[in-house]
């Protein structure tokens, strides 16, 4: 096994945490992540488009904030980094999920802008409130 996979699983596994067999795969990982570091200066999660804005991406930045909740439904995260031992033990087939990432920014945004109509001498306009400041 690689020494990049080595250190990586030790530490993974110092927290409770298992990481994918695929020593390769995993390996082709960490070095994207280390490319996202050296880009951005966060370790953005290589699977997904990161903004190069760290406020933005502090969701994604690898453990993502969707690592647990994936490895608890579907036994392994989105980008296959991070699964459960049942994974390894029964050697179950890793397969691609839905991104969580998008559902979540949607969700947001929806909590943070209502849609409101207000009529201004007979004409209907579509008005955009901030739930959290009340800007419109």
């Amino acid at each position: 096994m690689g020494k990049l996979y080595d250190d990586f699983k030790k530490e993974t596994e110092a927290t409770g945490y298992c990481v994918n067999p695929d020593v390769e795969f995993v390996e082709m990982l960490l070095e994207n992540i280390q490319t996202n570091v050296d880009r951005y200066g966060y370790a953005a999660c290589p699977c997904r488009l990161a903004s190069g804005k760290r406020e933005k991406d502090l969701d994604l930045i690898c453990p993502c904030d969707y690592r647990d909740i994936d490895l608890e439904e579907y036994g392994f995260c989105f980008c296959a980094l991070y699964v459960t031992k049942d994974v390894i033990e029964n050697d179950k087939k890793i397969h691609s999920i839905p991104d969580r990432r998008k559902k979540a920014q949607e969700e947001k945004k929806e909590e943070t802008h209502t849609l409101e109509k207000i009529e201004i001498d007979g004409l209907k306009y579509p008005i955009w409130r901030c739930k959290v400041c009340g800007y419109l």
